[in-house]
């Protein structure tokens, strides 16, 4: 005997953001909502986010931060060369103060608007226990309005009625259980972990050329159910793109090592060559483009006992997480690089010179020495006059340590798959909405063009996955009504 009931007003498939901020929409306002989640644990990526972007939100009137709805909109189609759909965009945009308020009266706690890159606007909501506490609250939420919440229960099919959907076909314990419906949201977090996918839509060979953060078991489930009931496809091959390092079981992501390997001294590719102007590193998409390029499995960052000593007693330039933000000392650096090295570890490096740190990392001694004799001449010259790099990064690599630390091209997830419309319903291969289906999150395209829009709306990704997956719940509640 199924524990699975046989229908409901909506399925939700996912239980990350966009997913549970579906659900309370939905059950707020009277829906029947059945969440389906194919992992033993709730959340997702969602759990791991600091925060999220908003315009005209009450913090920011309380700040005196000026930055419009308008001027967002504008500068998020500019950064994309408006390739994103602009009725979409401004959708999320115009919602994203209200879901803070919403979100707070949930029980989510903002600690400050402020940013995560220099200069620019102070968009960046910060969530005081990131995105767990969402997750948490929501959950709460929707479980006190009657939401049934099914973990480890996948969705493997959507059913339609003609050209309706019409349910779905769940697996429990081994079996499969239709449950009928006259909606669905999918919200299953995009296809991170999906090797053939990536190579086939982004051209990267995963976990070597490409490594996802933070993605377990995104396989894109959602999108491939999408497709065989007839949706269209827009922004498949676009990921949020950053660089980090270095990785493996002995590094804990924020360890101070990774911290020094992402700061704006010098970087190379396995060539020993220099390729972006360093600085560009305080902003991700910027960065995991520039790192993209590189052929192999990794960057390397390079740095000397000057450099060390400078992020030791004066800090870091370069924040990997708000926890250890600009001007943080990086005091148990000397540790962690002991310890690496003392594990023969791939990962770091250290020698007495350039040729002999080269031969480490499998560089040409004579391509990497002229790379940083050239660097060191553009610190002497306080100019660089091969990227423009800024001149207060311009700080030379002179000894007599030098280092080398591994760096990947990362990302943190997918950034489309399914064409949806501006009230997230799923857009057909003839340019019809699907009656009844809806997209969220990362299964959802048209927001980006082909990168990350950051620049100027820190905090997007967890932003558009919240707002999309509560304009999803109140666009079905209106077909519901039909």
């Amino acid at each position: 005997m199924s524990n699975i009931p046989a229908e409901a007003d909506v399925i939700v498939i996912g239980s990350g953001v966009s997913g549970l901020a579906a659900a309370v929409t939905l059950a707020e306002g009277g829906a029947r909502v059945i969440v389906f989640e194919k992992e033993r644990s709730l959340g997702g990526t969602s759990n791991f986010f600091h925060g999220m972007f908003a315009v005209e939100s009450a913090m920011q009137q309380e700040r005196y931060i000026t930055y419009s709805r308008d001027q967002a909109f504008k500068n998020i189609m500019e950064y994309s060369h408006w390739r994103a759909n602009p009725r979409l965009v401004r959708a999320i945009v115009n919602e994203s103060a209200g879901t803070i308020a919403w979100l707070q009266q949930a029980g989510v706690e903002f600690t400050d608007a402020t940013i995560n890159i220099p200069d620019a606007p102070r968009t960046y909501h910060l969530v005081k226990g990131r995105g767990e506490a969402v997750i948490k609250a929501l959950t709460i939420r929707a479980r006190e309005l009657g939401v049934t919440v099914l973990p480890a229960t996948p969705v493997k099919q959507i059913l339609k009625a003609g050209d309706r959907v019409a349910g779905v076909i769940v697996e429990e314990d081994e079996e499969d259980v239709q449950v009928a419906a006259k909606a669905v949201i999918i919200a299953s977090g995009g296809y991170a972990n999906n090797k053939e996918w990536i190579k086939k839509y982004a051209g990267f060979e995963l976990d070597t050329e490409v490594v996802p953060i933070g993605n377990v078991d995104k396989t894109g489930d959602g999108i491939r159910m999408a497709f065989e009931v007839g949706a269209a496809d827009e922004g498949l091959g676009v990921l949020e793109l950053v660089r980090g390092g270095p990785v493996g079981a002995e590094f804990v992501m924020g360890s101070q090592l990774e911290s020094a390997a992402v700061q704006p001294d010098l970087w190379v590719n396995k060539k020993g060559e220099r390729f972006c102007d360093e600085s560009i590193g305080f902003d991700d998409a910027y960065v995991g483009n520039a790192s993209a390029r590189q052929k192999g499995d990794c960057t390397y960052s390079i740095f000397d006992t000057s450099v060390k000593q400078r992020v030791i007693e004066k800090g870091i330039d370069k924040a990997m997480a708000m926890e250890f933000p600009p001007g943080s000392r990086t005091t148990e650096l000397d540790r962690e690089l002991e310890v690496a090295l003392g594990s023969q570890s791939t990962e770091v490096f250290e020698a007495d010179s350039i040729p002999e740190l080269a031969e480490k990392i499998g560089a040409d001694p004579a391509v990497l020495q002229a790379t940083v004799d050239e660097y060191n001449g553009f610190c002497e010259k306080g100019y660089d006059a091969l990227f423009a790099k800024d001149q207060k990064y311009l700080r030379p690599i002179k000894g007599p340590k030098f280092y080398a630390v591994r760096a990947r091209t990362m990302f943190l997830g997918t950034l489309g798959g399914i064409k949806i419309n501006h009230n997230m319903e799923v857009i057909d291969k003839k340019d019809n909405v699907i009656p009844g289906l809806y997209a969220a999150g990362y299964d959802a395209g048209g927001m980006y063009g082909d990168s990350y829009s950051i620049g100027k709306s820190s905090g997007l990704s967890s932003s558009f996955a919240t707002n999309s997956g509560r304009i999803a719940g109140k666009n079905a509640l209106k077909y519901l009504s039909r």
